[in-house]
């Protein structure tokens, strides 16, 4: 699950960097996290009557459903804050800095993790180096190197931390609940407020909010980032949270860079030379070695 939300993730950045050609940042990225909430509707109905037919059917009580709100409002927050300053940071900056800096999550996750009680093998550390190590030779050209950082880059930084805090949020909730059902609130919650915020920040960052013409423009980049990025993928991520521990799940999820740049070159037409076959590489081998087991089960990531 958290190899295709990866995938997904990676592919939608194509969508999200079009939608900017008509849209302004917030307006499109509350109206696609909308879109999201919405299809999770009709899967968390079927759901439901597939448990009652099976016998499955587990009513929440008043504490479980206390919270499934607490946590779908928390991440809806976090997801929020997280989105729209990427949405903004992409305007700015490139798609392969954007990947790049965004997926700097992978180091902060773990860093916070320390914060509130949590422990890693050793092997996560190299991991997360050779990762890092990676992502710089796939998007971070050798001529221009980190001497060319803009606002746009110093952005997308504090949306890698937003992103950090989104995933540890997720962590500590996923169990505790419907993975779904928290997912679908988290959306509605981020839409809503992102449409809310899109009314005055929009505007005075300088972007025109707009029309029915600009949505139908970009049709096709809404739905995609919203029902396959927000709907499905953040539904994986959630789901798939609940078994994985954090700093290997950012880890997997850190590949969305790999497929931002493999749309690129499909979808764009553009071409990828051996400094990026190489990060790619590098990444796919620090992934593969951070999930083989430990033989000191006492040395494996100690979970809440």
């Amino acid at each position: 699950m958290l190899f295709m939300t990866a995938l997904i993730w990676g592919t939608a950045f194509v969508a999200q960097k079009s939608g900017m050609d008509t849209m302004s940042p917030l307006a499109f990225n509350g109206i696609r996290t909308l879109i999201g909430g919405i299809a999770l509707l009709p899967v968390i109905y079927i759901m439901g009557k597939v448990a009652k037919k099976k016998g499955t059917y587990h009513k929440e009580t008043p504490q479980e459903k206390k919270t499934l709100w607490i946590g779908g409002i928390c991440c809806g927050l976090a997801l929020m804050l997280a989105g729209n300053i990427q949405q903004v940071g992409m305007c700015y900056t490139s798609a392969g800095k954007t990947g790049f800096i965004t997926a700097l999550y992978v180091i902060l996750v773990p860093l916070l993790g320390l914060v509130i009680g949590k422990r890693i093998r050793p092997i996560f550390w190299a991991c997360v180096a050779a990762s890092a190590v990676g992502l710089y030779l796939l998007c971070i050209p050798a001529e221009g190197g980190f001497g060319q950082v803009n606002k746009g880059d110093l952005i997308i930084l504090l949306c890698s931390l937003m992103f950090a805090f989104h995933i540890l949020t997720i962590d500590h909730f996923s169990p505790k609940t419907d993975g779904v059902k928290m997912s679908c609130i988290q959306f509605f919650v981020a839409g809503g407020l992102s449409c809310i915020l899109a009314i005055f920040v929009d505007p005075a960052l300088g972007f025109a909010l707009p029309g029915m013409s600009n949505i139908l423009a970009c049709w096709f980049n809404i739905l995609y980032a919203g029902i396959m990025s927000c709907g499905v993928a953040y539904t994986f991520q959630v789901v798939a949270q609940a078994d994985v521990e954090p700093t290997l799940a950012s880890m997997i999820l850190c590949l969305e860079s790999v497929f931002a740049v493999l749309a690129g070159a499909v979808i764009l037409g553009e071409a990828m030379g051996a400094r990026e076959i190489i990060g790619c590489a590098l990444m796919f081998v620090a992934i593969v070695v951070a999930q083989l087991p430990s033989k000191d089960p006492a040395a494996e990531i100690e979970k809440h």
